[in-house]
């Protein structure tokens, strides 16, 4: 137990490590003053450009594949017992992401993060995850709904391949964690308030 407790701390302080913020402080700018104030791949796009937003990302998903695939080899990890441990580590890379410690506790969103914890426990699980998030971008334009609807796709996704006990409920965990997140996203789509990117519309690929 001391020793899962203990990959999960270090796969936190990994996670911490914002790609945003990193890249930010050599920009010398601070992206959660900007845009929707968010240190996640969205608002670096929107703020920074495709550039900085491609390196944030890379950093993001990058943090997670190490605490999955680093962590437990560090510990020596027994096979009986790398299952859990690769989940909690990849969880808790995800809790640093979103609360980082070497930024105050404000990070992004957790989602580029689960998806780089995700493609080391179950690669199989992003293509519907990937998938869902797709097919409501297009449709709504909404990228928080979309990463909601994709992190709770997981679940049903899970649960039809059979998967383990523990993976259902790390993916129900991602999926509740997600949905958290965004929270502000969905108030403001319920007042019609959210950021709509109108050129990812699927109407709009045929012209008018």
């Amino acid at each position: 137990m001391a020793a899962l407790i203990t990959m999960a701390l270090v796969s936190y302080l990994l996670g911490s490590v914002s790609g945003s913020l990193l890249f930010g402080r050599l920009r010398r700018v601070d992206i959660r003053t900007m845009g929707s104030g968010n240190a996640g791949g969205t608002n670096a796009l929107r703020t920074q450009g495709f550039w900085f937003a491609l390196g944030v990302v890379v950093v993001d998903v990058g943090k997670a594949v190490l605490a999955v695939l680093w962590v437990p080899a560090c510990f020596d990890t027994s096979p009986s017992t790398l299952e859990l441990a690769r989940l909690l580590c990849g969880f808790a890379a995800v809790l640093g992401h979103c609360y980082p410690l070497w930024h105050g506790f404000r990070g992004g969103k957790g989602a580029a993060t689960a998806v780089g914890a995700l493609a080391v426990i179950q690669p199989w699980l992003l293509i519907p995850m990937i998938g869902a998030w797709i097919l409501v971008l297009v449709l709504s334009g909404y990228v928080g709904l979309a990463t909601v609807l994709a992190g709770i796709s997981l679940v049903p996704a899970a649960l039809y391949r059979g998967d383990s006990t523990a993976l259902v409920l790390f993916c129900l965990a991602v999926a509740l964690f997600m949905t958290f997140t965004h929270r502000s996203n969905l108030k403001r789509l319920g007042t019609g308030t959210e950021h709509r990117f109108e050129k990812v519309l699927l109407k709009n690929w045929f012209g008018r």
